[in-house]
Formats: C-alpha cells, sequence, structure tokens
C-alpha cells in the first residue's frame, strides 16, 4: 500500500489561479488575476537586477531591511512586522500556528478560497457567515463564532467581489469575537480604496493584542512574480508566525524590490488613479449594456450575465477575442465572471468584446 496523506488534505479542492494563455494568441488579455496594468516599478526591477549578482549568498532571514522600510513607509515598528511569501503564506502559518483539528474558521460566504483550502488541511471546521449583497456581514459572522472558533477571516475589499466593510463594522466585529480568536484583515488590495470611510487596519492592530492584518505587493506594486508579502500585529502573534514560517523563506532579489517599491510614490499613485479612472469607465459601459455589475474599490470588477447570454458563454466569446477573465463557480457564482481591470487599450478591447456579445 502506498503511503497516504492526512484525510483533512484528500477533501481539500485545488486552488487554480487564472488562466495566462489562450491557443491561437501569441499575447492574449489577460484580465483574470487582478495584476497591476502598468506592470512594475522601475526602480524596484532594477534593484532586483542588481541583488541578482549576489545569487550565491544566503538572503536575511528576519528580513531586516525590508520590514525596516516598511516600518517607514507606514509608520510601524518593524519588531511587530513578519515577511513572506505574498499574503497567501500568512493564512497557511497563521493556521498552523492556531489551529489544532476540530477548531473553527470563520469567514464570510464569498471569501477568498484560500482560507477554506487551509483550514481544512489543518482538519479545521469552517463556518462561513452568509453575505448580504454580496458584501460580508459583520452580524451574520458573528453568529456564526464560538469558543471554539481560532480564526476569522476577512478580506476587506474582499476578493472575488470587491466590496468592503467600512471601519466601524469592522471595529464591532472584532470587539463582539469570543476570547481567544484572532481577527485575519486581509488588506489586499487596500491602496486601490479611496473611500473615507475605509481603513486597512493598522489603527485596530496598534489598540488590539487579536487583529494582524496582511498586505502584499502583487497588486499595486506589480511584484507577483517574487511572492512578497508582510504582515502587522501583536508582538506575541508575530512571534508564533516567525517560529513556523521557514528560515529563509524570501529571497534577497525579492527583498531588494521590495524595499525600492516602498520609496516609488509616484509608481504607486499612478497605479491608483488609473484604476479608479478605470473602474469607473469599465463599471459604467457595462452598466450600459444591461449587466449586472456589482460597485468594486478593488482592481477589479464582479458581472453578473443574464441567462439567456451566461457567463460561460461570455467567457468563451472573451476568449475567441483573446481576452481571458476570471469564471467563478468555484465560489458558487455561476453567473459572474470576474474582470480585472487593465489599462486603457485593455480596457477598451474588452468593452468592445462585450458589446459585441450582447447583441
Amino acid at each position: 500500500m502506498p503511503p497516504q496523506p492526512q484525510p483533512s488534505v484528500l477533501t481539500v479542492d485545488l486552488y487554480k489561479g487564472g488562466d495566462s494563455t489562450i491557443p491561437g494568441f501569441v499575447k492574449p488579455i489577460k484580465l483574470a488575476s487582478n495584476e497591476n496594468p502598468l506592470g512594475t516599478s522601475a526602480k524596484a526591477k532594477a534593484a532586483y537586477h542588481e541583488a541578482a549578482e549576489k545569487l550565491w549568498l544566503y538572503p536575511d532571514g528576519a528580513a531586516a531591511k525590508l520590514r525596516e522600510a516598511i516600518g517607514r513607509r507606514y509608520g510601524l515598528d518593524p519588531e511587530r512586522i513578519a515577511c513572506g511569501l505574498g499574503s497567501g503564506e500568512f493564512f497557511s502559518l497563521l493556521v498552523r500556528a492556531y489551529i489544532a483539528p476540530g477548531d473553527e474558521v470563520v469567514q464570510n460566504q464569498y471569501a477568498f478560497s484560500l482560507y477554506r483550502i487551509y483550514a481544512q488541511v489543518a482538519g479545521a471546521v469552517v463556518r462561513s457567515a452568509p453575505d448580504t449583497g454580496l458584501t460580508a456581514n459583520a452580524d451574520a459572522m458573528l453568529a456564526e463564532m464560538s469558543e471554539k472558533t481560532k480564526l476569522v477571516f476577512l478580506a476587506n475589499p474582499n476578493n472575488p467581489t470587491g466590496t468592503y466593510l467600512p471601519f466601524k463594522e469592522v471595529r464591532r466585529l472584532q470587539a463582539g469575537m469570543p476570547d481567544g480568536a484572532l481577527l485575519v484583515l486581509d488588506a489586499a488590495y487596500a491602496e486601490y480604496v479611496r473611500r473615507d470611510d475605509y481603513a486597512a487596519g493598522v489603527e485596530l492592530v496598534s489598540g488590539h493584542d487579536n487583529v494582524i492584518m496582511t498586505r502584499t505587493f502583487s497588486k499595486i506594486y506589480g511584484l507577483a512574480a517574487i511572492r512578497l508579502g508582510w504582515a502587522y500585529g501583536p508582538q506575541s502573534v508575530i512571534d508564533a508566525i516567525n517560529r513556523v514560517r521557514g528560515p529563509f523563506n524570501i529571497s534577497g532579489p525579492a527583498m531588494a524590490a521590495g524595499i525600492a517599491a516602498l520609496v516609488d510614490a509616484d509608481f504607486v499613485e499612478k497605479s491608483a488613479d488609473l484604476n479608479t479612472r478605470e473602474l469607473a469607465r469599465v463599471e459604467g459601459a457595462l452598466k450600459a449594456l444591461g449587466l449586472d455589475v456589482l460597485p468594486s474599490v478593488a482592481n477589479f470588477t464582479l458581472v453578473h450575465f443574464p441567462e439567456a447570454k451566461s457567463a460561460p458563454a461570455a467567457d468563451a466569446f472573451l476568449r475567441s477575442r483573446g481576452i481571458i477573465v476570471r469564471r467563478m463557480e468555484s465560489y458558487g457564482l455561476p453567473r459572474a465572471l470576474r474582470i480585472s481591470i487593465g489599462d486603457e487599450t485593455q480596457n477598451s478591447a474588452l468593452i468592445n468584446a462585450l458589446t459585441d456579445f450582447m447583441k
């Protein structure tokens, strides 16, 4: 009999990222993975290449210079910062540190799928609270919690819906959690949000011992390929993360690129401005076609299609035009497509293609 994995592992659905290729198209328009259409900061690329001249050296396992750079950029104590492989590694590390078989993890209905995947691997019971209008509901999430709840995941803004909870609701969620539960605020898209009632979570983490905020360099910083992220949390939680993570989990070139990206404010501002402008244009154009467009504060939009012009048919039509978007059946949203916001040319191609499809 061959070796067998733990039974909980075999219950997990494989995570599938957005496609990158379409047969017959040398360079398709990829609007499936919420990547930055402006690419990467030139300063970050230069730093990456310079660091690549020292590939034979081990990186700093403590990521001290990167943590210091993050601390300067956001006004945070570097000792309360941990660095990892994008946001995703932190979800895995937190589950490893805080979850035993039979413990409970609470999330909202349309939460990012990695939360459930990592929780199931650890043998946790995942409780999903119903959304209201495809937006997380603090009261519904609190109703799912018990003394067995150890982790509460909240992506804010949420992926794949693009909706968000105002800060007062996040604060109310944190205040109502049972003792021993840790709130994980996934703020991967925070830099795109331009709402007065939104906060990524820095203030909440600073004042409480049961909240941690995760961030990523993959989105607005355009560094998805190098897998780089960070977390800000209570010292005790950061200590637990550092005890279970790999000793050299981030490469030297990745750290160098991240440090350079943090100081390139012009690139970040340009990226955010483009997204704000093009998100409004795309959502307006698709609404004018009669499509049900969920208002988004991130760099993507969730679009529902009617039965007569279904989401799978729209996806196939877009692929025939060389455009890749993300189908949502795995999230229980079979009528929807998640569409990343590209640059002006890419978005115009998308609008023109969907205009032809809806005729």
